[in-house]
């Protein structure tokens, strides 16, 4: 078995970049420890659903959260304005209109307009799930009739009222936000 050949790092390969960044750019946005447990980083949405966020970006109007949910049952009914990413971080999840499994470690991407009913099983209690979000989320009826939506600047409101209740004050959004 071959060992693969090591390159010998010279005095410039440790040199950080000199140039100057563009103007105007954001700043990096460094999360330690998302899955950290104080219970406060984490938004209640509804009985055993919450939402951690990570990153909302309100000029290209989208945002990336964890959701966790410790309870089985039908969480929502939506349809997509623009697409999403998820990543199965912990438990699974499935929706009624396909016949595939979420579980963990799996990868989902879901087109815009896709609408579905999302349902974790019976035999999970505990499901954490990385999403990031273009466009809203539009709640409707079986017959798909709008009820509700969501999108960056919502999810907004009610990360800052949570964060204003529980101590952190209405400003602690911004960190997260670019």
């Amino acid at each position: 078995m071959n060992k693969p050949t090591e390159l010998p790092f010279r005095a410039e390969d440790r040199t950080p970049y000199l140039g100057q960044q563009p103007w105007g750019m954001s700043p990096d946005m460094v999360i330690p420890d998302v899955l950290e447990h104080d219970e406060r980083m984490w938004v209640p949405l509804g009985p055993g659903l919450w939402s951690r966020p990570l990153h909302l970006n309100t000029t290209q109007g989208y945002y990336v959260h964890m959701l966790k949910v410790r309870r089985s049952g039908l969480l929502q009914r939506h349809r997509h304005s623009g697409h999403v990413h998820a990543w199965v971080i912990r438990g699974k999840w499935h929706y009624l209109e396909h016949d595939w499994v979420a579980e963990e470690g799996s990868y989902i991407y879901e087109p815009p307009g896709e609408t579905h009913t999302l349902v974790v099983p019976e035999d999970c209690q505990d499901m954490v799930t990385l999403f990031t979000v273009h466009g809203a989320l539009i709640y409707v009826d079986p017959h798909g009739q709008a009820v509700g939506y969501d999108d960056v600047f919502t999810r907004i409101e009610k990360y800052r009222a949570h964060f204003e209740s529980v101590g952190l004050g209405a400003d602690y959004i911004k960190r997260f936000m670019r």
